[in-house]
């Protein structure tokens, strides 16, 4: 069997008016994130961690900013489509762990919806989703509150 771990990381700003989307999820928030698509940061980096253990590039090659098709994309679209190439090599989701990070609001009353959405979209049980909410403690661009940040990591394997 072939294991491989993948790595995912995304940043976008906060800008005013909602409602924000985290994890294909709308969640009631006076911001929402700035990005070329709809700015799902955290499944941005989940793309690119899955992406990233299968080397079949990242987020920004498959989906590039510069293609207008690309313009207000559902990243959950684009998360399906880059899942669907690491299937045709023959990969399967083990798991993923996930952290996002945010001063607000707080993702705890989100997290099993999140999961589940997660899970819908990879075809998989919510089980292997896993998913935290962490603080910027008011330090930083995170603390501050002008930007959400999201970080997974997956193990897939092939047979």
């Amino acid at each position: 069997m072939n294991i491989r771990v993948g790595l995912g990381h995304d940043t976008h700003r906060l800008i005013p008016g909602g409602p924000l989307r985290i994890g294909g999820i709308e969640i009631p928030f006076e911001h929402h994130l700035a990005g070329h698509s709809d700015a799902d940061v955290l499944l941005h980096a989940i793309t690119d961690a899955l992406l990233g253990a299968c080397c079949l590039g990242d987020i920004g090659q498959m989906f590039p900013n510069t293609d207008s098709a690309n313009k207000g994309r559902d990243s959950a679209e684009m998360l399906h489509l880059a899942w669907q190439q690491a299937n045709l090599a023959g990969w399967q989701l083990i798991n993923l762990d996930c952290v996002v990070l945010a001063e607000r609001p707080k993702l705890a009353p989100y997290r099993e919806a999140i999961a589940k959405r997660i899970a819908e979209i990879l075809r998989v049980d919510s089980t292997r989703i896993g998913l935290k909410g962490k603080t910027g403690e008011q330090v930083g661009s995170v603390g501050e509150g002008k930007v959400i940040q999201a970080m997974c990591t997956c193990l897939l394997s092939q047979t």
